[in-house]
């Protein structure tokens, strides 16, 4: 194997929403000592870093990015010990705890904003980002916060304005007082010093505040989308370079920024040597519904394969030679991938695995979110009111004031609730799915035939697909440090790339669609097969050149078979 490969390059990062994991104490809130039971489990998956979304103290208004103590663990998760005996027992097992940063905002209720608001001379009074009304009283600028309404919230105790890129519980942090960025350093040093394996660091984009004018409005309430005027300010990469040099350097950790507006020519300046993060999720292949930038679920529009092709292959060439990719289709903030990704009635199990195949064969470190390799899908709840998620609220009240019916409101909650990646994992043919012996705090939605112990036990499940590509990525350099080259990048319907590393090679082949497709086999000529999506029965019937509906090929050179890992299974 490349050994110049740090060990986050050649790993899987495994997503864990603690609140939806595993619930150990029947309260039906997933806990820590519930992700500590399931490390073995994830190791199976090739795991090698658990990115936990925020367990600190909170009032849950977002359920955890609303931090009322960075330095603490909420009770509804367990206890300081917890944590400690979770970052432990994964060391065990070779598996780093990465947190998850959360430095644009804090909750309403952390004791700074509480000092913050109180009058405008105290210690701390600005610390937050506070404003004066405009003359007529009114807020101080038309932004519209991305859960809805205005970003600004007034304040009787100060008689101004506060900021709020998110809900008005989650006051926006003034990055250009230094003593409000030491505190976060501070704070990042913490579990660094816990012995945390890394961060990833929520919403970094928006922290450098621009100047405070008015935008042109972009919908019918007179506002325009707060993304739009503040995301990625001249001057960002100062904070980030100073964040850097005073908790990043000098630690063998890996870190990943949430940098939704990055395009791809821009990667540079903020991952590898001369950036600050070791990668960035950058959301170019994610947002393809949404061309305008602004995501408003009920705009979303149709997009062709071959757009998600050059989003992918752009990030891919921006982090060739400098930096680092994190492959995702899944996160806690996104609907799930087959749902996503894939046509309306496709195969469940196939749309999975070939989602998987592209996940587990692409250059880069593939984060898989929790469920995402049982091939958890999306929910279709009856009304508004069975959602948790805060964004889906606000985007169905926006809906209704653009004219739009209940029912298309709703349809696009279906389609892009953060809610669909946060209903409880499903463990077990047990009730809940084995996710708890309580009342959970999100409906499970329990099918048997889609649970860890059902498909552990079929070697044709999304599971132990997921658990053959691990196993085959570790055993095949070209895999984790080959080069990347795009295949076919005009075909509608097929995905298709090569990777190769000295003589050694893999090509990865995906059929997006539910039909039976063709291209030409000499993109394999000399080539063995290494590993189709189709059942072990069926795979006989596989032929270079042709692919069946959602079908998945991975092709490897003889080279390739001579230094695979005997640990690997080839099929």
């Amino acid at each position: 194997m490349n050994r110049t490969l740090k060990w986050w390059q050649s790993c899987q990062v495994y997503q864990v929403y603690p609140k939806s994991f595993l619930d150990t104490t029947g309260s039906g809130t997933g806990d820590l000592n519930g992700i500590t039971a399931k490390l073995d489990y994830l190791k199976t998956l090739g795991t090698g870093a658990v990115w936990l979304t925020p367990v600190y103290p909170s009032p849950m208004v977002d359920n955890g990015y609303d931090i009322a103590d960075y330095e603490g663990i909420d009770p509804s998760y367990g206890t300081m010990a917890d944590m400690e005996r979770l970052i432990a027992e994964a060391k065990k097992r070779d598996i780093r705890i990465v947190m998850d940063l959360v430095f644009n905002h804090s909750s309403d209720q952390h004791p700074w904003f509480l000092q913050s608001k109180k009058d405008r001379t105290n210690p701390k009074a600005d610390w937050y980002i506070w404003r004066d009304a405009k003359p007529d009283g009114s807020a101080p600028t038309n932004w519209r916060s991305i859960f809805g309404g205005s970003a600004w919230t007034w304040c009787e105790e100060r008689q101004q304005y506060y900021l709020h890129t998110f809900a008005p519980q989650q006051p926006d942090l003034n990055w250009a007082n230094p003593e409000v960025r030491q505190a976060l350093y501070h704070a990042a040093n913490f579990w660094l010093d816990k012995g945390v394996g890394g961060f990833r660091i929520d919403a970094i984009v928006y922290i450098k505040k621009p100047a405070f004018v008015d935008g042109q409005p972009d919908s019918t309430d007179g506002l325009v989308d707060i993304h739009a005027m503040t995301a990625n300010t001249t001057g960002i990469l100062d904070y980030l370079h100073e964040f850097k040099k005073n908790v990043f350097d000098g630690h063998d950790i890996f870190t990943v920024g949430e940098a939704n507006g990055v395009p791809p020519e821009d990667l540079d300046k903020w991952v590898g040597e001369k950036g600050v993060f070791s990668m960035l999720f950058e959301f170019s292949h994610m947002d393809l519904q949404f061309p305008g930038g602004a995501e408003v679920w009920c705009h979303a529009k149709p997009w062709p394969l071959t757009a998600l092709k050059k989003a992918l292959s752009a990030s891919q060439a921006a982090t060739a030679e400098n930096g680092w990719y994190p492959i995702f289709f899944e996160n806690h903030d996104q609907p799930r991938c087959i749902n996503h990704f894939m046509p309306e009635g496709a195969d469940r199990t196939l749309a999975a695995k070939a989602m998987a195949t592209v996940l587990l064969t692409l250059r880069g470190t593939p984060f898989i979110f929790e469920g995402q390799e049982i091939g958890m899908a999306n929910v279709k709840w009856g009304s508004i009111e069975c959602y948790n998620d805060i964004s889906s609220h606000g985007q169905y009240k926006r809906a209704l004031a653009e004219g739009h019916t209940e029912a298309m409101a709703l349809d696009a909650v279906h389609k892009f609730s953060r809610d669909n990646a946060r209903t409880p994992m499903q463990w077990s043919r047990s009730t809940h799915a084995g996710f708890t012996k309580g009342l959970p705090w999100l409906p499970v939605e329990h099918d048997r035939n889609w649970t860890v112990e059902v498909e552990a036990e079929d070697e044709n499940s999304v599971l132990s697909y997921y658990r053959r590509l691990a196993k085959l990525r570790k055993g095949i350099e070209a895999l984790t440090a080959g080069d990347y080259v795009e295949l076919l990048p005009s075909d509608e319907s097929i995905y298709a790339f090569r990777r190769t590393v000295g003589a050694e090679a893999t090509v990865t082949i995906v059929n997006f669609t539910g039909e039976e497709v063709s291209y030409d086999d000499n993109l394999v000529k000399g080539m063995k097969l290494l590993t189709d999506s189709y059942p072990a029965a069926a795979q006989e019937d596989e032929e270079p050149g042709k692919l069946r509906p959602y079908e998945a090929v991975v092709y490897m050179t003889q080279e390739a078979e001579k230094t695979f890992s005997k640990e690997a299974e080839c099929v």
